[in-house]
């Protein structure tokens, strides 16, 4: 079983940058809501989330290398899903340009852009980050 807990801003950027994940705006304030495993500054896998009452983006889900296929990004996404649903989220929204096939085996559907709520089209992420060609997806909790 793993144990979750904040990134330090170093670990995380330099996990998402090895997996050619954005980390332009990457704070450790932003971190707030973040999720790791792993042994120190090693990190195993990390998960985040913001949060907009309702409606939650979940973001930055990266596993390393030498644990993909253990189930790990399964972990990470349900103890995401279930602290934003402690949270009051009740929609959960993601970008995503290679793990539409994932998201989709855990509940996730594909939704038009034009779709998203004004919290949402307002992230960094929606607005300039993710480009256009990314799968738009969303999880009711």
């Amino acid at each position: 079983m793993n144990t979750f807990a904040k990134p330090s801003e170093t670990a995380a950027k330099q996990l998402l940058s090895e997996s050619g994940l954005p980390i332009e705006d990457i704070t450790a304030k932003h971190l707030q809501h973040f999720f790791s495993c792993g042994p120190g500054p090693d990190l195993e896998g990390l998960v985040g989330l913001e949060l907009y009452g309702e409606v939650a983006l979940l973001r930055s889900l990266v596993v390393a290398p030498n644990q993909r296929g253990s189930g790990l990004g399964s972990r990470l996404v349900e103890h995401a899903e279930h602290y934003a649903r402690d949270r009051g989220v009740k929609s959960l929204y993601l970008l995503t340009m290679t793990a539409e096939a994932f998201f989709l085996r855990r509940g996730y559907a594909r939704l038009l852009r034009e779709n998203a709520p004004e919290a949402i089209r307002n992230t960094k992420e929606f607005s300039g980050i993710c480009p256009l060609s990314s799968a738009f997806m969303v999880k009711n909790l």
